[in-house]
């Protein structure tokens, strides 16, 4: 390697490590110049601190306010920033002014999160994921804050508190932690059978994604699109992964809450990072207002879906994720998001859930981030102006001038004031509404298992199996007996085969009840029909000294080239020599990483191994076989696939050219997995 490379690699590494204060001289937060930052001020050089050192009391007290309250639920999260573009306009829709014009792009602020677990928990968890996007309009911010799962457990927001508090650490005992595999919560799950179709969904492999950038997103609830003329239509959103939708396996998930507990966060930063920009896709169902009760379910139903082959999505536009964040705490923890944020030509539904959500966010906001004021947090602050006459509050920012802060006023021309409609004035829809003042739900909502049917009837049969074996360990983690038995009776009503799988697997009573005469399927759920790209997968690379390069380096580079991103595996970090000289940069060893933590491997090997090199190189490739993840083995590495009897099987590659190896093992890497290594 040459001078001149190793002295640009070393200015690389020194720039990722600049900050905004390099060179800057050190100063209080007033401003008054620091000319000490190792000792405290003393009587004496063995005497007491005295308390009128200023700088040692603002930087201890910064310190210990340096946390504010986590967020209850989606606590764990991480995000980026980025910008929407519009495929076409919606003006027929909505007078929403982002979604006017193609030309323009808008910038947003998305933060992905885990649901149950605590800021410090891992991330690849048995758990529905949050997906909430704050578009900074012109008009002002809008947030459309869903989830990775298009329903939701409960019907009416006053449960939420009961369900959360099913679905936390036990308060007992404090666990599990970021598990819902314990008995308060499926004590819950049976005893409000609403939340059947969430559960099937949380036992799919939906619930343990392969990553964020292959995640989609929903808005979950039923919103309404209004144009200019006063029109209106239901309204669903839909995020969808330009490189599909995948999952990771639930041994495999496990492993690497272990080896990686930052596993998507590190995953999206990175691509961002390499410049492989997540890119999401919007959708929209659309429903007229005359069709509202033209389905065998209600569309204001939070557990409900529309589904897609009855009310298509319509693709609008395109989410890309571009910038990674600058400083965690200040954007991905300050971010304050509220489905009530919308802009003029959105409205809300008389969906129960989102009819609470647009009380409980401000609340929640107020004691996260002190007060009222969370808006004027750099985060948060729309790009458009705002005036109104809120004032004062902990955190203000904004150093208003003059006397007036009233409406209606003489004294300032009664400014500012309101605008009308044609000025971009926000007005309310004007659903017409009546009725007793009661406590009640709808008729129409008391249907709990048809959807969930649907969704069963919906999977692949490898993906009918991981929802049995999900269901048979979550129950398998409950101690109470009957609790288990509640949960399997209940899932009787859903699918009998399910049911019993379960029953025996926990030891529960098989359930002999009338199946579900539900036949209707959606294609749409299933991952088996998303797409499939080998872009930006991780390939880890084992390889050893004495490899044959003459080969082996194009075969690398023409992975690069299919957007693959290869990982070089080896005993020690430093390099690796092939056999004509050439020495490629090992990127970890085996004790620094572990097969879980790519998406395919491909064995080169070497002749300099030894029993050691033989045996990790026999581990790893043996469990991503059992992961059902794509191999590929060439020329010495091809010896560990003939010794575990694994060549032939599906998904393994064994070529010696580059022409040979590198658009099959592609190939293989796109199709994720291969579930027909089960059979026999």
């Amino acid at each position: 390697m040459s001078k001149k490379v190793n002295e640009q690699s070393k200015h690389e590494q020194l720039e990722q490590y600049r900050t905004d204060d390099e060179n800057k001289t050190m100063t209080t937060n007033q401003g008054v110049k620091v000319s000490e930052d190792e000792f405290s001020l003393k009587a004496g050089d063995r005497g007491p601190t005295l308390m009128e050192d200023f700088h040692f009391r603002e930087k201890m007290t910064h310190f210990d306010h340096e946390r504010i309250p986590e967020r209850v639920v989606h606590a764990r999260g991480f995000a980026a920033h980025g910008e929407f573009e519009l495929y076409e306009s919606m003006a027929e829709y909505t007078k929403a002014g982002f979604l006017q014009d193609p030309a323009v792009k808008t910038p947003v602020f998305v933060r992905f999160s885990t649901v149950a677990g605590s800021r410090g928990s891992a991330e690849t968890v048995r758990d529905a994921r949050g997906f909430a996007t704050k578009f900074y309009t012109e008009e002002g911010n809008y947030d459309l804050v869903g989830n990775n799962i298009p329903v939701f457990f409960i019907q009416d927001s006053i449960k939420f508190p009961d369900l959360v508090h099913a679905l936390k650490p036990e308060p007992h005992n404090e666990m599990p932690q970021a598990a819902s595999a314990h008995d308060t919560f499926w004590d819950f799950v049976a005893n409000n059978q609403e939340s059947a179709h969430m559960v099937m969904w949380t036992m799919s492999d939906r619930a343990i994604p392969r990553s964020f950038r292959m995640m989609e997103g929903f808005g979950v609830h039923t919103f309404r699109f209004v144009n200019k003329e006063g029109k209106a239509h239901f309204v669903k959103f839909h995020w969808k992964p330009v490189l599909g939708t995948h999952s990771l396996v639930w041994d495999e998930a496990q492993k690497i809450n272990g080896k990686d507990p930052d596993f998507h966060r590190r995953d999206l930063w990175e691509s961002i990072d390499n410049g492989d920009y997540p890119e999401y896709e919007l959708g929209v169902q659309l429903l007229a207002e005359e069709d509202e009760f033209a389905f065998d379910f209600d569309i204001l139903d939070p557990t409900k879906l529309w589904p897609e082959e009855d009310i298509p999505v319509k693709v609008i536009g395109k989410l890309t994720l571009n910038r990674n964040v600058d400083n965690v705490f200040a954007e991905t923890e300050q971010v304050a998001f509220h489905p009530g944020h919308v802009v003029p030509g959105i409205d809300f539904s008389n969906d129960p859930l989102l009819q609470g959500r647009l009380f409980s966010y401000t609340d929640t906001q107020l004691i996260r981030l002190g007060g009222p004021n969370f808006h004027e947090l750099p985060i948060n602050r729309p790009v458009c102006p705002f005036h109104n006459n809120q004032r004062d509050g902990y955190g203000r920012q904004t150093i208003n001038k003059g006397p007036v802060s009233y409406h209606k006023n003489s004294l300032a021309s009664n400014t500012p004031a309101p605008a009308s409609e044609e000025e971009g004035g926000y007005v309310h829809y004007q659903e017409k509404v009546e009725g007793r003042k009661v406590r009640s739900r709808s008729d129409s909502f008391k249907d709990h298992f048809s959807q969930a049917t649907l969704f069963w009837n919906s999977m692949s049969q490898p993906e009918k199996e991981h929802i049995k074996s999900a269901f048979s360990f979550e129950l398998g983690k409950v101690k109470s007996k009957s609790v288990q038995q509640q949960v399997v009776d209940m899932f009787a009503n859903v699918s009998l085969d399910l049911a019993q799988e379960v029953a025996e697997a926990i030891g529960a009573t098989t359930p002999n009840v009338q199946a579900s005469n539900v036949t209707k399927s959606s294609p749409a759920l299933s991952q088996e029909n998303t797409n499939k790209l080998a872009a930006t997968r991780k390939v880890g690379v084992i390889i050893a000294n004495e490899y044959n390069c003459k080969e082996v380096s194009p075969i690398l580079e023409g992975l690069k080239a299919e957007g693959l991103q290869p990982e070089l595996i080896s005993s020690k970090l430093g390099t690796v020599t092939g056999i004509g000289g050439m020495e490629l940069e090992v990127d970890h060893t085996f004790l620094t990483c572990d097969s879980v933590l790519f998406d395919a491997l491909y064995v080169v090997g070497g002749k300099a191994t030894d029993k050691k090199f033989d045996r990790e190189t026999t581990y790893f490739v043996q469990e991503a076989f059992d992961h059902y993840k794509p191999i590929g083995a060439t020329h010495d590495g091809v010896q560990w696939l003939e010794n575990l009897e694994l060549q032939g099987a599906a998904g393994v590659i064994t070529e010696d050219t580059t022409e040979g190896f590198v658009p099959k093992f592609s190939e293989a890497v796109a199709a994720h997995r291969f579930w027909s290594r089960d059979v026999g």
